[in-house]
């Protein structure tokens, strides 16, 4: 009791002493911090806008790029021949306006049009070209004077022949264009000797007020370059500080008051972790997984839930975070390992049923999960087959990965958890050979949409399907996102469709067949085990 009174007299010594530096520190520091912190977010949300409106114009130009063998092989076919084909096309590109053909220097095809017979010169002077062409102008043809950028693919070494793309700028205007006061003015795209904004249309000079300044990023792609004007990072940075005057002693007093509860929380949350613990208040749940090729179940997630009697439920979200700050992520690990070993009737006695835990690169420094498998899992010596999840928003710098190929020798599977969410994904697959790549639940629910996520989605299944690592998706809850993935070659899904997760001791219910499977829409029994 002696120990455990120092010990907090100790930790509330550092909590003043922590609590008056933060004081002195914001106090003294508010006004050259602020000044110096708002002019490098300026900056960098200047740079950082300049940069996304590049990669969206990219973005929207590279499809067309990778299109443009498929259509220069329609020159010179008859236009009844090409033109529905250009018209699909063009309706799937929903940027572009319309795509024509041009045969020895006449535009005689239209995905609007159809039949043409055009001089393409008399239109468009510098085309047609034997180099692939990136311009602006204005339409003369579907919508007269309204502005357009035009790109045109070659189909012959004279340039006589080629594909002619035009792209609707209105629409780019509403995506990447548009301004955003005070910091961005304006938004102007350079192609060639021409720019165009959304204010002053197309024009051949760029006019610029007294204190307006550009910054400006190249495209590495396309021949394009995107300009945002704005007054100045510093300048606007200036203009801000005296509003933040009245604040700094405010901003004092709350930042100690934060800081003296913060510190408090840490402390008695990370021995309400431990106390947990030690009375088994954490709870085994399980999630199943769904084979798609047999429709069986063939494996489980193994997940933490905590009903704290002081504090009542306590979401994963919350202990897990603090447990990896205070060093307890391996004794919650052992924890889960113990529990699953002790309750591992409720599971099938298979080799081919396997049972997935999650697990934190930090577990792995200096042999630790290794040592923990050992001792409290291949002791027991199950019959269940057992896979470690690694989410990749961990760390791997530190791991040894002659564990990793142990683990691999001791016929331990190795899965990436919630994976193309992280920063070092190619670096993950690298380094630590992957059995099992889990598509993380904000790309399958992307399925079906126009979001970026949907395109991951299909990438990440591409990328395992070419390295032959098994796919799970997490997160399946429609039966259009199961038949996507089925179709694509998911191997296995989780998620509410199926089953919510489970105390471990309900799974066998469910597996026998007490839980009716869901209906899709089309009236058919989408069967869930058999």
């Amino acid at each position: 009791m002696q120990t455990a009174q120092n010990l907090i007299k100790r930790y509330r010594r550092k909590r003043i002493i922590v609590c008056l530096m933060v004081a002195v520190a914001t106090l003294l520091l508010t006004f050259g911090l602020r000044f110096i912190s708002q002019r490098n977010l300026n900056q960098q949300r200047i740079d950082a806008y300049a940069i996304h409106a590049v990669e969206s114009l990219d973005k929207i130009l590279i499809p067309l790029a990778g299109k443009q063998y498929e259509l220069i092989n329609l020159v010179g076919q008859p236009c009844e021949v090409a033109h529905l084909p250009i018209r699909k096309q063009a309706a799937a590109l929903q940027t572009l306006r319309s795509i024509a053909l041009v045969k020895s220097g006449v535009l005689y095809c239209s995905s609007v049009f159809g039949d043409r017979d055009v001089v393409l010169r008399q239109r468009l002077s510098s085309l047609p070209a034997p180099q692939p062409q990136l311009m602006l102008s204005t339409d003369q043809t579907l919508l007269k004077g309204s502005p357009i950028l035009i790109q045109w693919y070659p189909a012959s070494q004279d340039g006589e022949d080629g594909v002619l793309l035009t792209i609707n700028i209105d629409l780019l205007s509403s995506l990447l264009l548009e301004a955003q006061e005070p910091l961005i003015r304006r938004v102007v795209v350079s192609v060639g000797n021409r720019y165009y904004s959304e204010s002053q249309g197309i024009s051949d000079n760029l006019q610029l007020a007294g204190d307006e300044r550009l910054v400006s990023r190249r495209s590495e792609l396309f021949p394009f370059s995107i300009s945002v004007s704005t007054p100045g990072a510093s300048s606007l940075a200036l203009k801000d500080l005296p509003s933040q005057a009245p604040l700094a002693v405010i901003l004092t007093l709350v930042l100690t008051t934060v800081a003296w509860i913060a510190t408090a929380g840490r402390m008695s949350f990370s021995r309400e972790i431990t106390l947990g613990m030690a009375r088994r208040e954490f709870e085994l749940y399980c999630q199943p997984l769904l084979d798609t090729r047999t429709q069986q179940c063939t494996g489980v997630e193994i997940l933490l839930r905590w009903n704290n009697p002081r504090l009542g439920r306590i979401s994963p979200e919350v202990f897990i975070p603090v447990a990896e700050r205070e060093n307890l992520i391996a004794p919650l690990t052992r924890y889960v390992l113990t529990e699953t070993i002790r309750q591992i009737d409720y599971f099938p006695a298979s080799q081919q049923f396997h049972i997935s835990i999650n697990v934190s690169s930090r577990h792995f420094l200096q042999g630790a999960l290794l040592r923990d498998v050992n001792q409290y899992w291949f002791s027991a010596r199950p019959q269940q087959q057992l896979v470690l999840e690694i989410t990749e928003r961990d760390n791997l710098q530190g791991v040894d990965y002659r564990l990793v190929r142990e683990l691999h020798r001791k016929g331990v599977r190795l899965a990436i958890d919630d994976f193309g969410t992280g920063s070092s994904t190619l670096s993950w697959l690298e380094q630590l050979h992957p059995d099992i790549l889990k598509i993380d639940k904000s790309f399958t629910n992307a399925i079906g949409t126009d979001a970026v996520n949907s395109t991951v989605t299909d990438i990440i299944i591409a990328l395992g399907q070419r390295l032959n690592i098994e796919l799970v998706a997490e997160g399946v809850e429609t039966p259009q996102q199961a038949q996507y993935l089925r179709r694509h070659g998911v191997h296995f899904l989780q998620g509410y469709l199926y089953a919510k997760p489970m105390p471990l001791a309900e799974f066998p219910h469910w597996l026998s067949g007490g839980t009716p499977p869901p209906k899709e829409h089309n009236g058919h029994v989408l069967p869930v085990i058999l």
